[in-house]
C-alpha cells in the first residue's frame, strides 16, 4: 500500500520556521495501530489523517505516543494540502473532528481556523507544575492544559523545565504565557506526556490564550508569538464562544509511505 505524506511547517513563512506536520490523505481510514506507527516513525509532534466526506473532511491527530482531540497546526497543515494539491479551487474547507467541526478559510495570504474557544478558569498550582516550570507564575489556570502566567516575556524565554516533572500532570501539557515586547503576547507549549517536550507552535492552545488574552486586555483582535527555537507567528480573534486563529504554511516535503501488505 502506498499512502501520500507531505510534510508543511504550519505557522511559519518559509521552512525551517513554525511546527513542522505531516499530512497524510487517505482514501480509507486506516485501523488505529498503523496510524499511531506512522506518527511514531515520522517522530514529529503531529501527523495529520484525513479522509473526505460528502460535506467535507474528517480529520484525526497523532503524537508520536497517542491520539489526541485537537490539533491546530496539524489541521492547518492539513487545509494547506487540501488548498494546494487536492482541490485549488476550495477556499474553505470543514474537517469534522473529535473536538467538533473545524472550519479553516483561505483569505489572501493566511489560513484561518475557527475554533471552539476554551477559557482558562483558575485552579490550585499542582507542586510538579511549579517545580517542574522552575520558577512560580503570577497565576494558574487550567482549560485543556496547565496555564502559567508570567509577568515578562524574559520570564518565558528563559524557562528551563523539568520534563520528568511536567511529565506526571494530569492534564494534556501546559502553557505559559506573558505579555510580549512585540506582540500582545507570548507563549511556549510542553506536553512530555504525549512524547512532546515542546511544542513549536501550538495552535490548539491559542484556544485558551485568545479568551484569555482578550479578557485581559480588552481586545478582541491579537497578535501572538509562541517564543519556542523556531518560533511561530499568529494572528488571533475572539468571537465568544469561538476563536479564529490565522499563520501562513509552507510545504517543505512530499513522499510516499509505503506499506507492506500482511500475507
Amino acid at each position: 500500500m502506498e499512502i501520500p505524506i507531505y510534510q508543511i511547517d504550519a505557522f511559519a513563512g518559509r521552512v525551517f520556521e513554525g511546527n513542522p506536520a505531516a499530512v497524510c490523505p487517505l482514501e480509507a481510514w486506516l485501523d488505529d495501530a498503523t496510524m499511531q506507527s506512522i506518527a511514531r516513525e515520522n517522530n514529529l509532534s503531529e501527523t495529520a489523517f484525513f479522509v473526505r466526506k460528502e460535506d467535507g473532511y474528517q480529520i484525526r491527530w497523532f503524537t508520536p505516543e497517542a491520539e489526541v482531540d485537537l490539533c491546530g497546526h496539524a489541521t492547518l497543515a492539513s487545509a494547506f494540502v487540501i488548498f494546494a494539491h487536492i482541490d485549488p479551487s476550495c477556499v474553505r474547507v470543514t474537517f469534522d473532528s473529535r473536538s467538533g467541526p473545524l472550519i479553516v478559510e483561505k483569505k489572501t495570504d493566511r489560513l484561518c481556523m475557527n475554533f471552539p474557544s476554551q477559557p482558562p478558569a483558575p485552579c490550585p498550582a499542582p507542586d510538579d507544575l511549579v517545580k517542574g516550570l522552575g520558577k512560580t507564575p503570577s497565576s494558574v489556570l487550567k482549560s485543556e492544559d496547565y496555564f502559567a502566567v508570567y509577568d515578562t516575556e524574559k520570564d518565558i524565554k528563559g524557562l528551563k523545565p523539568r520534563m520528568d516533572l511536567l511529565k506526571n500532570l494530569d492534564l494534556r501539557g501546559v502553557i505559559v504565557t506573558a505579555p510580549g515586547s512585540d506582540a500582545d503576547f507570548v507563549s511556549r507549549f510542553f506536553a512530555p506526556a504525549l512524547g512532546i517536550d515542546e511544542d513549536p507552535v501550538t495552535g490548539s492552545a491559542h484556544s485558551a490564550l485568545t479568551p484569555y488574552w482578550s479578557n485581559r486586555l480588552n481586545k478582541k483582535s491579537l497578535h501572538a508569538y509562541q517564543v519556542s527555537s523556531r518560533g511561530g507567528e499568529l494572528f488571533c480573534e475572539d468571537l465568544g464562544d469561538r476563536v479564529v486563529i490565522s499563520g501562513t504554511a509552507v510545504q517543505y516535503m512530499h513522499g510516499t509511505i509505503f506499506l507492506q501488505e500482511e500475507p
